[in-house]
């Protein structure tokens, strides 16, 4: 048999596991992308049909074997208060128009049966992530009207730091959560609402675990040890992960899995940043993005591949156990993405790799949707022991945190 043969043979299987352990992806950005992405919208994009211009579709979906997706429903961590909170409720509405308009593909999924159940019936489970706790304007009385509306995890912070928590891309202000902060995992907890520590500091993560009395997350987030990139997990955190009973999602972003890719996009930052310009917001229109495409014509990215993102699942295993890792692709969330992983289709692609590699096929399925499936469920049985001892929390940020950290 040749290498190709065998290729194609192991692939095959790959398929074959996906058809009875269906993809859940911890991180997808396709509802921003439909927001504001020019001619691609909710109202001009047929996701029933291949877009090519947009790395998800339905049909791509059904190729990659997913079963079920975390759709985010981001906002720019730019907006605060009324404004983020308003924007927000909008994006958890377009997702719920999304599966309105595509009853046979989609269906809301609130719970972990209702994942296996709807996955099971040959459609994607959708469920609903908030990536950024800028979005609850520092309310839990917000927290909890996004649970009842069908959010089910939190991303603590973005790229900017909170009044309550910081972020992993901001100079440290909190030194990790405040007293506010550590009040909103526990009722976090006790509504069943996934705690996510991507994007969050390393002092967050660890106040957080702290924290929790329950199962926490990373929704899209590699590892620390392979590419020096603060949005990635250091080990000393990863290693807590089994006492947790969490999981760690391993994110695709090709400056997260390539420290090449990283030493690229800080040169470009560099160069931005001396042109007048931030480079976190030069991926939209007018003259910053012309200004970018004109350094990256001049200064070619360099290549990232599918086994280098394999590199980080197997780091993530080692260090955490095969029951902690997970697949967070961030597909729709960058313009780039490794080879061989460039759209939705590319799942069995990645699972063959780690076949090639040796994975037996029960640590394939545990990465696939087994892990997260078992900590939504374990997050479920703590929301119900809590909510027998407690009730909904009516802290405010001033209560805890002092009457300056309410306007900060």
């Amino acid at each position: 048999m040749t290498s190709t043969e065998a290729r194609a043979d192991t692939l095959a299987a790959a398929r074959e596991l996906l058809s009875r352990h269906p993809v859940l992806d911890g991180h997808n950005d396709l509802p921003w992308t439909l927001r504001v992405a020019g001619d691609v919208g909710v109202d001009t994009t047929d996701l029933a049909g291949p877009v090519a211009s947009i790395q998800t579709d339905l049909p791509r979906l059904a190729s990659g074997g997913v079963g079920a997706q975390f759709w985010s429903v981001y906002v720019s961590a730019d907006l605060a208060g009324e404004t983020a909170v308003t924007t927000t409720l909008e994006q958890i509405d377009l997702v719920r128009e999304l599966i309105r308009r595509y009853p046979d593909a989609l269906e809301l999924a609130l719970t972990a049966d209702d994942v296996e159940r709807i996955a099971a019936g040959g459609k994607v489970a959708s469920l609903i992530g908030a990536e950024g706790g800028h979005s609850i304007g520092c309310s839990l009385g917000t927290l909890r009207a996004f649970y009842a509306l069908g959010v089910r995890y939190l991303t603590l912070t973005h790229n900017r730091n909170l009044p309550w928590a910081d972020s992993a891309t901001d100079e440290p202000a909190a030194g990790g959560l405040t007293a506010f902060g550590r009040e909103v995992v526990r009722e976090m907890q006790r509504l069943g609402m996934l705690v996510d520590l991507s994007h969050v500091s390393p002092d967050t993560m660890r106040d957080a675990l702290d924290t929790a009395e329950g199962p926490v997350i990373f929704s899209h987030s590699s590892a620390l040890a392979i590419c020096d990139h603060p949005r990635n997990v250091p080990d000393h955190i990863l290693a807590r992960l089994p006492a947790n009973g969490g999981v760690c999602m391993v994110n695709f972003v090709p400056a997260f899995v390539s420290q090449a890719c990283r030493d690229w996009e800080q040169e470009f930052a560099e160069e931005m940043k001396r042109r007048g310009f931030d480079f976190r917001n030069v991926m939209g229109r007018g003259q910053a993005r012309e200004e970018r495409a004109a350094w990256v014509a001049g200064h070619p990215r360099p290549p990232v591949t599918l086994a280098e993102v394999a590199d980080h699942i197997e780091h993530v295993r080692d260090v955490a156990g095969a029951g902690h890792v997970g697949i967070g692709s961030d597909y729709d969330g960058v313009d780039w993405l490794p080879e061989g992983l460039e759209d939705v289709s590319c799942y069995p692609a990645l699972i063959a790799e780690l076949l090639d590699r040796g994975w037996s096929e029960a640590d394939c399925g545990k990465l696939a949707s087994g892990n997260i499936l078992r900590v939504l469920r374990a997050a479920e049985e703590t929301a119900r022991a809590l909510s027998a001892s407690r009730g909904p929390s009516r802290s405010r940020i001033e209560d805890l945190d002092g009457p300056a950290a309410a306007v900060s």
